[in-house]
């Protein structure tokens, strides 16, 4: 009678294993909180690593917003997709908790946003913008709209009301130029693409000036869909751990993914940003 279940555990690991050496292709996505071509050039060196520790051809699908991710995930469609935490909260209940956060850089433990103006603008606290027009990123960023809302209404700035107008810029990099030319008196992105773009020297960073940081937040993780092989998404999240950039043929990727390490992260990380977004409105 003991070997019943003894066999039956061989037969289930039998059939993951099957599934797995049947995959061929491992199909990786990415908000586009970026321009494509920065977030094709980011991923490159990663994918080129990814597919030599997995052995599975990896392919690279962009997509035009952040609601074509978590449909990819949810539809089986993409088997791996790098969110930021408020897109991860939307696919975990888009499919019943089936989409897992495996890995996340140590700095998004501790994210921050910055809000900006133009350079010569006589705005000196966030209570001055009021009456401003402003600008957010994407409708589903974490950091270019979600907390950087959620922080403002805890100041008593309510951006549906207090701004003379709101925009969408759709990216980090697409707000910085927004402040930057004065289509908006204000606006916010995450601290690393700012940080990212005034050490490559980029125009737009040179006409503007950090207002105000928010508090720190969980944000960016990598996430698997649901029911992805179990052995696989060990062999995945591995990969990321053992990145170091004291390894000079690993640094390359480090340094384009903004990362002194990768570290595990669950979901219930991501608690406090599905507590904002519904305070925010924004979910319910």
């Amino acid at each position: 009678m003991k070997l019943i279940p003894t066999l039956a555990a061989f037969a289930l690991l039998a059939a993951a294993g099957a599934t797995f050496a049947q995959t061929t292709v491992l199909r990786v996505s990415a908000i586009p909180d970026e321009a494509p071509t920065e977030l094709q050039r980011k991923f490159k060196p990663l994918g080129d690593y990814l597919k030599k520790e997995t052995g599975l051809d990896v392919q690279f699908t962009p997509v035009t917003d952040y609601a074509a991710v978590v449909e990819g995930l949810a539809s089986n469609k993409i088997d791996l997709a790098w969110l930021g935490g408020f897109t991860f909260v939307q696919a975990k209940l888009r499919t019943s908790g089936g989409a897992v956060p495996i890995v996340q850089r140590a700095e998004d433990e501790k994210f921050t946003s910055r809000y900006i103006v133009p350079i010569d603008s006589p705005v000196k606290t966030l209570a001055d913008l009021k009456g401003k027009t402003f600008a957010f990123g994407a409708p589903s960023s974490t950091s270019g709209h979600l907390m950087p809302r959620f922080f403002l209404m805890q100041a008593g700035i309510n951006p549906d009301t207090d701004f003379k107008a709101v925009a969408f810029s759709g990216a980090h990099d697409a707000t910085l130029a927004f402040v930057a030319s004065g289509r908006a008196e204000g606006g916010v992105l995450n601290a690393s693409v700012l940080d990212k773009l005034v050490e490559a020297a980029n125009p737009n960073a040179a006409k503007v000036r950090v207002l105000a940081t928010t508090p720190p937040y969980y944000d960016y993780n990598w996430t698997v869909r649901p029911g992805l092989d179990a052995a696989l998404t060990k062999k995945i999240a591995e990969a990321f751990l053992k990145l170091d950039p004291g390894k000079p043929e690993q640094k390359e990727i480090m340094d384009l993914q903004r990362a002194s390490r990768f570290i595990a992260t669950k979901a219930s990380n991501y608690d406090g940003i599905e507590a904002a977004a519904k305070a925010a409105g924004l979910i319910k």
